[in-house]
């Protein structure tokens, strides 16, 4: 089967017309093709022509809804355990408030039950962030970067002139992201009244992106 249906059609029309036109503009030979039989093949050609029209429209959509599928099954890897991690992080938030609850010095000198106990809330704590790590997780560290509202969420500012404006100075809460994807914000503090911050150029990566990878 031709790839160029139309080529083809013009050739058959073109010999079709050739075999008449050996034969004069008078009656035609007996060997001539008759004229139903001349309308009838180029009625299978345009099928044809038309078929292989059809079959290409076919392949290309097929080969899009290949696409499709392969990035849905991919995203429902990387993402299906958004909805758990996200849980699992205000477990990871609770262990750390009560950790924080315990005064340094209390710490430094507890009696062995409380301090193997803060011990094991804090192993837990890792545990449990190593494994949502495994799973895609990751934090949002963006101590000193340029704030990026794509990643963290200013809960107020600092007045500070001496570090460019809008430059992450406090951490409040911990943002992680899944995948390419934020799960939770970074809650932070920005700076205020310092010199403008550099713009990134056209296309450059933000620094959280840089970052990652």
């Amino acid at each position: 089967m031709s790839e160029h249906p139309k080529d083809e059609h013009a050739a058959a029309e073109s010999a079709v017309q050739n075999e008449y036109a050996q034969h004069g503009a008078g009656e035609p030979a007996a060997d001539a093709v008759p004229q139903a039989d001349y309308e009838a093949f180029m009625r299978l050609v345009k099928e044809n022509e038309e078929l292989n029209d059809a079959k290409l429209r076919l392949a290309a959509e097929m080969e899009n809804l290949r696409r499709r599928t392969a990035r849905d099954v991919q995203d429902a890897r990387a993402y299906s355990t958004a909805n758990f991690a996200r849980d699992m992080l205000s477990v990871a938030d609770n262990l750390r408030r009560a950790l924080d609850a315990i005064p340094e010095d209390a710490r430094k000198s507890a009696d062995p039950g409380l301090a193997a106990l803060a011990e094991g809330v804090e192993m837990t704590e890792r545990a449990m962030l190593t494994a949502l790590e495994r799973h895609g997780v990751k934090k949002i560290e963006p101590q000193g970067e340029r704030f990026d509202p794509h990643f963290h969420q200013a809960m107020f500012e600092v007045p500070n002139p001496d570090v460019p404006a809008n430059t992450v100075v406090q951490v409040v809460q911990t943002g992680f992201v899944i995948g390419d994807r934020v799960l939770r914000p970074a809650m932070v503090g920005v700076s205020k009244g310092g010199p403008k911050a550099v713009e990134p150029e056209p296309g450059a990566p933000n620094a959280q992106a840089e970052k990652d990878a």
